[in-house]
């Protein structure tokens, strides 16, 4: 991806993104853990680029570079909430970011916010950065093959709960070994 979600919430503004979640309270589901750190972050005035200091520390040009404060404060954040801290690879980094936007792409396009998988990879290319050369986020899932990615995803909702529940279509194609592709082809799309 061009930017991270650390940098992309400094470039925007943690005040932002925390305004976001007291503005719609009830859209935080019971179980699941919220972002306490960010909270902290919010608190503590850092709100990004705008301020010099959020997830990452910046100069007068802007230029990140890393805040070991954000480092500690998610050790005691961690300590605190009882959460093991463990090294997480890149590939599940990659994983979990990716796998997350794909599952979100099959709720947009069975809902119908969104008529075609190309039309969500456009959006993802256009306007968030994701690498064009691997086709946007649907078709990089078309290339994976959805079922080992629905499997993968199960894994993770079995590691991680509910906010990992398979989307109803990928679930349907993964099972019927098809492509979203496919479905947008069968749409006559």
């Amino acid at each position: 991806m061009a930017m991270g979600p650390f940098a992309a919430q400094d470039l925007a503004g943690i005040d932002i993104a925390m305004s976001g979640h007291s503005a719609f309270p009830n859209s935080n589901k019971p179980g699941v853990r919220q972002p306490q750190v960010a909270e902290k972050l919010y608190a503590a005035g850092h709100y990004g680029q705008k301020t010099g200091a959020g997830w990452y520390l910046y100069d007068e040009k802007r230029t990140p570079r890393p805040n070991p404060e954000v480092h500690d404060l998610i050790g005691a954040t961690a300590r605190e909430g009882g959460i093991a801290q463990r090294q997480i690879s890149s590939s599940e980094i990659v994983e979990r970011t990716i796998y997350a936007a794909i599952n979100e792409g099959a709720r947009i396009l069975e809902e119908g916010f969104a008529l075609r998988a190309s039309d969500v990879d456009m959006v993802y290319i256009h306007g968030y950065g994701f690498p064009a050369y691997r086709g946007g986020p649907m078709h990089y899932a078309d290339a994976l093959g959805l079922k080992a990615l629905y499997e993968r995803i199960l894994e993770f909702q079995g590691i991680h709960g509910d906010p990992w529940e398979p989307a109803p279509l990928l679930k349907r194609l993964a099972e019927r070994n098809e492509s979203f592709a496919a479905w947008d082809a069968q749409r006559g799309h």
